[in-house]
């Protein structure tokens, strides 16, 4: 076994079109929706691998079935799975329209979510990914120019669609360089060390640990270590007690 495969990705989807009397106005009935939203198009990449895969409609056609097909792909690969807002917004998304293409669901993963990481672990002015960027001096998202790029994509502008596509392929390669520098943060990140047979470090991988003093439980005591290539702290799953009397609980 290696290290778990990781799959970043975005997603950009087309607004409802809706019939109602006020702005902010819930719709309170399907009668009232003339078009469904839909995916326009999807950005994603492996942790670590430079080349970004993208799937777009790349017309004005609302069937998102073939490249939603191909995304279902990946995360039938991954062994987990990223995005800013994952848990609101892009896993439930890509579901509904794997769901509404007749797809059954992909082989279990784990999901990060670098908003959640940014809302429990720091106190940000702002938790958007373009500022999280700009703030930790990584980059910043590309300025789309307002809901009228949506709008040309939606009526099979070419030129709109390139620009869209690359908007969502730099989502993906900023989240990257947020995750790294959030990540020796996280002390809840799904554990790498599970898919590998050797000592490492939970969060990435590494083998490069040093130790540093110990952590203890109601019960037990580990020997504490900081990875030397992330920066996250962990500790070995072999409790030094064990051949000795307990810590009383």
């Amino acid at each position: 076994m290696g290290n778990p495969r990781i799959l970043l990705f975005d997603l950009e989807t087309a607004p409802n079109l809706a019939y109602i009397w006020r702005l902010y106005s819930e719709v309170t009935s399907m009668k009232m929706v003339k078009d469904n939203w839909y995916v326009l198009c999807w950005a994603a990449k492996w942790l670590g691998e430079k080349e970004v895969m993208s799937e777009g409609l790349y017309s004005n056609s609302k069937d998102d079935g073939k490249i939603m097909k191909k995304l279902w792909t990946l995360f039938d690969e991954a062994d987990i799975v990223m995005a800013h807002n994952a848990v609101k917004f892009d896993c439930k998304k890509s579901n509904a329209r794997f769901i509404a293409n007749g797809m059954l669901p992909p082989s279990p993963y784990k999901v990060i979510d670098t908003l959640k990481v940014a809302r429990k672990h720091f106190s940000f002015m702002s938790n958007r990914l373009g500022d999280l960027g700009q703030f930790l001096q990584l980059g910043n998202k590309l300025d789309t120019g307002g809901f009228e790029l949506w709008e040309k994509c939606m009526a099979g502008d070419a030129k709109a669609w390139g620009k869209m596509v690359r908007y969502c392929k730099q989502d993906v390669k900023l989240m990257e360089k947020v995750y790294l520098k959030l990540r020796p943060y996280m002390n809840n990140h799904p554990n790498a060390g599970v898919y590998l047979d050797r000592a490492v470090c939970p969060t990435c991988g590494s083998n490069s640990i040093q130790y540093h003093g110990v952590g203890f439980t109601n019960a037990c005591k580990y020997k504490r270590f900081q990875c030397q290539k992330c920066g996250a702290w962990g500790r070995d799953t072999k409790n030094v007690l064990e051949n000795k009397t307990k810590r009383s609980i």
